[in-house]
């Protein structure tokens, strides 16, 4: 189970979960993130969870209150603090440059996307379709971790390290690099071999230089 989902089953304290709820949501997360939440009944959860299909809906109404009971508040009250107390390590340490700053975001990033990769694949597929869940994460993560990134950028600007365009622009196009390469690893290609020490250099160097010979 990942580390997420055991923190959402043991330590909900607003709704105590009862042992076929949890294995419920467990079963449904693997079913989400392998086949996808149009594809993936509630027949095939129960089955996987070895309960009764009527015992899903007396916790939820529908399939979609189940994926919103998932992932709603496993943005809000799980993946900002995951991403805020391993991120906080990161956005508040100092470094020399911010070609280190960059390194850094990468290892850290990486290695929560490795350890949440169902979770990724989940949230990649349905946030276009779920209103909800886009404002979950815009309303309570990006806030948390936007400021402080716009911050260091202008920190880094005003050394003459980065271009003059405005922070919230330059912290896009890094992140959307950045990103590119982390769902690749982690949710697109998993079971490939990669480098992960040369890859994220190769896109320190992009970052910092893009595709003009220097």
């Amino acid at each position: 189970m990942e580390e997420w989902v055991s923190s959402l089953i043991e330590s909900n304290k607003e709704v105590k979960m009862t042992e076929k709820q949890a294995k419920i949501i467990e079963a449904a997360v693997e079913m989400f993130a392998e086949q996808g939440y149009s594809a993936t009944s509630t027949s095939q959860i129960a089955r996987k969870a070895g309960v009764a299909e009527g015992t899903i809906f007396r916790h939820y109404k529908t399939k979609k209150d189940l994926l919103i009971s998932i992932l709603a508040p496993t943005l809000s009250k799980f993946f900002g603090p995951f991403v805020i107390r391993n991120f906080k390590k990161v956005v508040d340490t100092d470094y020399e440059n911010f070609e280190d700053f960059l390194r850094a975001l990468m290892r850290n990033r990486l290695e929560f996307a490795v350890k949440n990769a169902a979770a990724l694949k989940i949230l990649i597929h349905e946030l276009p379709f779920h209103p909800e869940l886009r404002a979950e994460f815009t309303d309570h993560l990006f806030p948390r971790v936007s400021g402080r990134l716009e911050f260091i950028i202008q920190h880094f600007q005003e050394r003459g390290e980065l271009i003059e365009l405005p922070p919230f622009t330059l912290m896009r196009m890094a992140a959307s690099t950045m990103a590119g390469y982390i769902l690749t690893r982690a949710v697109i290609m998993p079971e490939s071999e990669w480098n992960d020490e040369e890859e994220i250099e190769r896109v320190v160097q992009f970052i910092m230089h893009g595709l003009t010979p220097h």
